[in-house]
This record gives C-alpha cells, sequence and structure tokens, in this order.
C-alpha cells in the first residue's frame, strides 16, 4: 500500500472511530482520542501483522469496540490505540517515558496492565497451568484493562482467516477456556456471544458450519412466526399507554450447538432457538413495576410455563444483569422466551460492567470486584491446584446462583448447589474450619445440608473440629475446596515434623547419625516417596520406630571422625595443619581466612556465622559450603563420603567475606545514590560491584559488598529496605 493511500485510509478509519466517540452516551474527549490515533499512526506506519494487516488499523477497531460495544470512557479508548505502539516500537523506552506526561497516568497505567496480559504465554492453557494463574492474578486488578483485553481478542478472533491452522487453534482454544467467560461474567453478552460463536468456529466447523445454515433455511419462518406472536402484546402495550421496543433475538450459534449437545437433540428439537426481548422506557422509580405489569400481560395473553420463571430485577445476578425471563406458550404449540427489561437494563446487559460505571457515577460494582478478590485468594494459595481451578473458573461462571441471607439479614450469594459448609468458608475461612453445622430457617442442620434461595443460615462451631477430607467430597466453591485442602495440607506438615522430631531423638538415644544417606536407606526399604510421607507415618502410628533402628542395625557403629575422614582422602601433612574441636568431629574455620588449607565455596559465599560443612575436592582441598548451598543436595547423593562437619572458630577479629544481595523494587531517580549513602556512610560496608536493571517502571539490582559476618549482613539488608522504593531484599546464593 502507498503512504498516500495508507494515509486516506487512516484518515476515514480514524474519523469513523471520533464520529464513533461523538455519538457515545459517555463524555469523551474527542482532542485526545485524535492525538492518541495520531500517534500511534505517526510510529506504527506501515507496520503490518503476518497477515499483513497493518498494525494501527487493527488498534483503531479495537478502540471502536471499547468506544462503542463496551463505552468505558476516554484513557480506555486511548490505551487501545496505544497498546500495539506500547509492545513493537523500536522507539520503546523513549516513548514510554513519555505517555504519563502526554496521555496521563491512567493512560500509561492501563498500557502497562495490558503489556504484563501480553507478555504471558498462553499456549496449551491446561497444560501450561502456572501462566493461567499468573494470566488472572494480572487480569484481577484494573478492570478496564479486563475489558479493552477482550476487545483486542475480539479484533484477533474476527481476523482468524489467514493465520495457520495451529494458531487458530490456539486462539479459539485461550478464547473458548478463558476470554468468553470472562466477557460473560462481567455482562457483557453481546462480545461473550461472538467470542464463543468464533471459537466454535475453528475448534468444530463441520458443527459450526450446520447449524450456520440451518438457521439461514428457517429466517423467513421464524420472521412469520415472531409477527404472529408479538402483534396482540403490541396491541395491549400501546392500551397501557406503555413506551417501548420489541425485538426478537435468535440463539447464539455457540447456545444452539450446547444445548444440543447437552440435551441430546437435533437443530430441529430445539424449542428456544430465539426469544422476544421488551424493552421499556420507563422512568427509574417505575422499573419494576412496569416490568411487572407488562409481565402480567404477556402471561394473560399466553400460558406461562412457571418452571422456567428467572426474576433477576428483584435479586440482579452479580455482575449487574437486570431482567425477567418467562417461557410460555405460543402460537401453534412453539414454546417461546420473553424477556422483560428497560432500557437502562438493555444498555447494563449489553455493556455490563461499562454500564454500571455510567449509571453509578464510576463507582464500579461491589459483586464483581469481591468475585475478582476471591479469584485473586484462590490464586495466591499456594496448595491450591491450577488445573481444577481452570473448571472451577468456568462452572462458577456458568452455574445458576443461590442467594441465602446471615442472620444479620445481610445477602450472600453462592452457586447453585451449595452446602451450609460452603456458606462457611464463603464468611470466613477460619469459620469454614471450625463448622460442624448451622441452622437453616431456626432449624439444626449438618454441614452437608444443601441451600435453597432466600434461607437465612447460621453457623454453629467448635474449637474441636478440624477439616476432614471427606469435606471435599460435597463443598462445591472453589474457596472451600482451595481452604480445605490448604488446612490438610498444613496439619499434615505439622504432625510430619512431630514425627521428624522423633526420628531424631530414637537416633539420638541409638547412637545412630541422623543422615541423608541413612533417611534415603530408610525410603527405600519402606517404600515411602518422600521423608515427609515417612515422618507422618511415624507419627501417626501406621509404623513403630523401631523398625527404623532394624533397618539401620548395621549402620550403628561410632560415628566418623572428621580428622579420620580427611586422613583418608588428604595428604598428610595438609591434615597436621587443620584445627579441630576436642573431638575431632568439627573441623575448626579460622575467620581471618589464612589458612590455604582451605576455601570459601564461590557457589554459595559463606560469611562468618553461617551454619556450614566442608566438602573434600579433589585438586582444591576443602571447600567451605552453607548448609543453605543450593548445590549441597546433589553433593550429598553423590559424594556422602567427601563430606566433614565444620563451624567457625569464634574470634572478634573483623574480616571480609563476599556476599550477594538481591533487590526489588519501584525505579525512581536518585535510587542508586540512596543506595550507595547507605552503604558507604551508614554501614560502611565496601562495596564490590551494583548492578541495577530497569523496565517497565521497576528495577531488579544485584549489589555484591564485603561485610564483617552475618549479623553486619542482615544489618546492612535492613537498612536497604528502609528505602523508599524498594520493596524486597534477599541474599543471593552468588
Amino acid at each position: 500500500m502507498t503512504t498516500i493511500a495508507l494515509e486516506e485510509k487512516y484518515n476515514a478509519a480514524i474519523a469513523g472511530l471520533l464520529n464513533i466517540c461523538k455519538k457515545s452516551s459517555v463524555a469523551i474527549d474527542i482532542v485526545k482520542v485524535e492525538d492518541a490515533g495520531n500517534k500511534a499512526f505517526q510510529i506504527l506506519g506501515n507496520s503490518c501483522w503476518e497477515t499483513g494487516e497493518p498494525i494501527i488499523f487493527h488498534s483503531i477497531k479495537v478502540a471502536k469496540v471499547v468506544a462503542n460495544d463496551i463505552g468505558i470512557g476516554t484513557d480506555s479508548i486511548v490505551a487501545a490505540l496505544l497498546h500495539n505502539v506500547f509492545e513493537s516500537s523500536n522507539e520503546k523506552d523513549e516513548i514510554i517515558n513519555q505517555l504519563p506526561t502526554t496521555f496521563g497516568n491512567q493512560v500509561f497505567d492501563l498500557l502497562e496492565g495490558l503489556f504484563k496480559i501480553n507478555s504471558i504465554d498462553t499456549v496449551n492453557i491446561s497444560v501450561h497451568s502456572e501462566n493461567f494463574r499468573r494470566l488472572l492474578l494480572t487480569l484481577s486488578g484494573d478492570l478496564r484493562v479486563v475489558l479493552i483485553k477482550i476487545a483486542d481478542r475480539l479484533i484477533d478472533m474476527r481476523n482468524l482467516e489467514g493465520l495457520p491452522s495451529d494458531l487458530q487453534n490456539k486462539y479459539a482454544t485461550e478464547t473458548s477456556y478463558l476470554y468468553a467467560p470472562l466477557a460473560h461474567r462481567l455482562g457483557i453478552y453481546n462480545i461473550k456471544s461472538e467470542l464463543e460463536d468464533l471459537s466454535l468456529k475453528y475448534l468444530r466447523p463441520d458443527d459450526y458450519q450446520l447449524i450456520v445454515k440451518k438457521l439461514e433455511e428457517t429466517t423467513e419462518e421464524r420472521k412469520k412466526f415472531v409477527s404472529e406472536f408479538v402483534k396482540p402484546i403490541e396491541k395491549k402495550l400501546k392500551s397501557k399507554d406503555f413506551s417501548f421496543e420489541m425485538k426478537a433475538r435468535t440463539k447464539s450459534v455457540y447456545s444452539i450447538w450446547n444445548k444440543m449437545k447437552k440435551t441430546k437433540v437435533s437443530f430441529e428439537e430445539v424449542y428456544d432457538l430465539f426469544a422476544i426481548r421488551v424493552i421499556l422506557d420507563s422512568k427509574p422509580e417505575n422499573e419494576k413495576s412496569d416490568c411487572w405489569q407488562v409481565y402480567s400481560i404477556v402471561t394473560e395473553e399466553y400460558q406461562p410455563n412457571t418452571e422456567r420463571m428467572r426474576d433477576w430485577i428483584s435479586i440482579p445476578k452479580s455482575n449487574g444483569y437486570e431482567s425477567l425471563h418467562t417461557t410460555v406458550m405460543g402460537p401453534h404449540g412453539k414454546w417461546v422466551e420473553v424477556q422483560i427489561r428497560t432500557t437502562r437494563m438493555d444498555e447494563v446487559a449489553e455493556k455490563g460492567m461499562a454500564a454500571h460505571w455510567k449509571y453509578k457515577g464510576g463507582k464500579g460494582n461491589a459483586d464483581l470486584d469481591n468475585w475478582l478478590a476471591g479469584i485473586r485468594e484462590i490464586l495466591e494459595n499456594p496448595d491450591s491446584d491450577p488445573n481444577a481451578l481452570i473448571d472451577e473458573f468456568k462452572t462458577n461462571i456458568y452455574d445458576d446462583e443461590l442467594f441465602v441471607f446471615t442472620p444479620k439479614g445481610d445477602l450472600k450469594k453462592l452457586p447453585a448447589g451449595s452446602t451450609v459448609l460452603d456458606f462457611a468458608y464463603d464468611i470466613h475461612s477460619g469459620l469454614g474450619d471450625k463448622c460442624v453445622g448451622g441452622r437453616i430457617n431456626g432449624r439444626k442442620v449438618s454441614i452437608k445440608q444443601k441451600l435453597k434461595n432466600g434461607d437465612q443460615v447460621a453457623i454453629d462451631t467448635s474449637n474441636n473440629q478440624k477439616p476432614k477430607l471427606d469435606w471435599l467430597d460435597f463443598v462445591v466453591t472453589s474457596k472451600a475446596k482451595s481452604r480445605i485442602k490448604s488446612s490438610l495440607n498444613e496439619a499434615r506438615k505439622r504432625e510430619a515434623e512431630n514425627g521428624k522430631e522423633i526420628v531424631k531423638r530414637k537416633f539420638k538415644n541409638w547412637k545412630i547419625e541422623y543422615s541423608d544417606d541413612n533417611i534415603r536407606k530408610l525410603l527405600a526399604e519402606l517404600k515411602f516417596k518422600s521423608a515427609q510421607d515417612m515422618y507422618f507415618a511415624i507419627a501417626s502410628g501406621q509404623i513403630e520406630a523401631l523398625a527404623l533402628k532394624n533397618i539401620l542395625k548395621e549402620n550403628t557403629g561410632d560415628e566418623s571422625k572428621a580428622k579420620d575422614v580427611l586422613g583418608e582422602l588428604l595428604p598428610k601433612k595438609v591434615v597436621e595443619h587443620l584445627s579441630f574441636d576436642n573431638n575431632d568431629e568439627f573441623l575448626v574455620i579460622d575467620n581471618n581466612l589464612k589458612n590455604i588449607n582451605y576455601k570459601l565455596a564461590q557457589c554459595c559465599n559463606p560469611i562468618f556465622g553461617d551454619d556450614i560443612f566442608g566438602f573434600i575436592t579433589i585438586r582444591e582441598g576443602i571447600k567451605i559450603h552453607r548448609e543453605a548451598c543450593p548445590n549441597a543436595a546433589q553433593m550429598r547423593e553423590r559424594y556422602p563420603y567427601r563430606f566433614i562437619k565444620a563451624r567457625w572458630k569464634d574470634n572478634k577479629q573483623n574480616n571480609s567475606f563476599q556476599a550477594t544481595i538481591h533487590m526489588v523494587g519501584t525505579d525512581r531517580t536518585g535510587i542508586v545514590g540512596d543506595i550507595s549513602y547507605i552503604i558507604a556512610k551508614d554501614v560502611g560496608v565496601q562495596m564490590r560491584s551494583i548492578n541495577i536493571d530497569s523496565k517497565n517502571g521497576e528495577f531488579e539490582g544485584v549489589l555484591r559488598v564485603f561485610v564483617n559476618n552475618i549479623e553486619h549482613l542482615d544489618f546492612l539488608m535492613h537498612k536497604l529496605k528502609n528505602i523508599k522504593g524498594i520493596q524486597h531484599v534477599s541474599r543471593g546464593d552468588f
């Protein structure tokens, strides 16, 4: 495409976006949007995706979805226009520095959130579940980031035609697992339906094309039926002076396919292919009463199915969805779903959270924030199962919801099928752990009792109660399952620690060394996968401690002296110059380090005061390592006979030991100077090197210094933690 043609196409595209912004029900800063578009075009130019589409037009399409279908304000539209510049520009660093000044900090924060999401590889989500965990944690921040990302994914899905089949499958799978459920949960039903349809198009192309063809063939038939159905209702509504709009909405391809799959019926047997929507122009104070009056008119004309009535006006869904649904018997014996709502409710249904910001003055929706906070709590639990979370995430979104009340009358929302125990964990994790039952509407029930809409629930507890494994068989919420698993793991760990102490005590009485080598022999003989499993079995009485002695009885001789071990592996004249304690069990290390017969290992840089051991090498004599050395486990596995006990000689000399410190924090001007000042003035430590790597407003630093001992190092790290901007300080191993 020539430069002139590209400019003409850009001008037309940006004009279309600005026109949408001018018509928006939300106030949009047109000048700011136009400046952002021009900035993006100036930098991206004719850069193209693999499909050949110029990147700038993709950005404008995303911005149009944000402005028209979601409607979340100026900053979000600007971020949509700039998000590809933020990721792909060769002048990225310079541009990032200019963004807060040019477009404001809120735009910059949105771009950073989008950058974090896009930097996570989500290929094969179900296998690489940690990526899924990290992605959801990122999404659980500013909701506008989520909405912009959903818009971006929608444009990607609309343009999959030219991509290889493996990439089409990747995008469709991600969209089905993550982005469509997120759109559903946020209440953006029009986008959610399109994402589901497009996913089905590439994941099940034959099924998709079959349903599309069937819908095309039955279009005229549906139009005639709708016309016949709505005439009597329109007449009655007009006679009551209602201002309204009626329209028919055909089920999405995905919804039809899902119905056919779940109920095992053919296309012709899906009775609710479309719904009739009645949208009322009502005043805020009359909304509920108007909707119920229309419900009365519809059910007077057509016989309702009482089991298919849904009242989301009295108690809206957690994503803000409000509507009155009923299914009635229409002409020719056909069931028809009728949805009754107001103009405001319809906009909320189409634009979800975005409409809430408009109608609630930008305060957002507390229920949705609580849901995201719950997702974060589950994800941040290290004992939770990420693979199971994917199923829970999808299930909790699509399941029907029920509403129950606390004794004080507070309303709580839970998935259908929730029990008294689920309710207890939803209130507080500690309450769930101690729950022994409850009272529903004053009637005493067990923890397994399932809840019903409108129940008032009180929880009974006991300090003697502890989570049980069988609780996992009947709880349904992710929070309950996650907490129970975590509590069971903690209890097992505590019991295993008791078992470990028993083993140590018995070994001491039997004069058997408590060593990795002996523990490995026991694990092999008793066929345990881990030491923790064995310790738990001992503490719980599954095996007797005496059995351990019988297994190790051939190794109950006196412990080898450190001096003897060295005498076997090193020349005699080397050993003569080494210092040992009175029993020759420990090699004594002088902290002045003038003795050339041993060296400090560079892999872990031991410092005076660290717990240490000696390792006898072939060419370099004795190497002194920290007990926490990352290489210790491998060395013990391969060369257990080369290990000797060692300790520091306690004297008052001040000598230098090299240490590495890792720092993470928020980048700012002058932070390196503050670090240097602390080292030079406050502590008097000698600095060997400092390396700071800054990216996206954050930095990672590696500091190498010389300190006198472990207390000296701890004091320095404490001082560094107090520097403004530094979030985490830790000792490095090298």
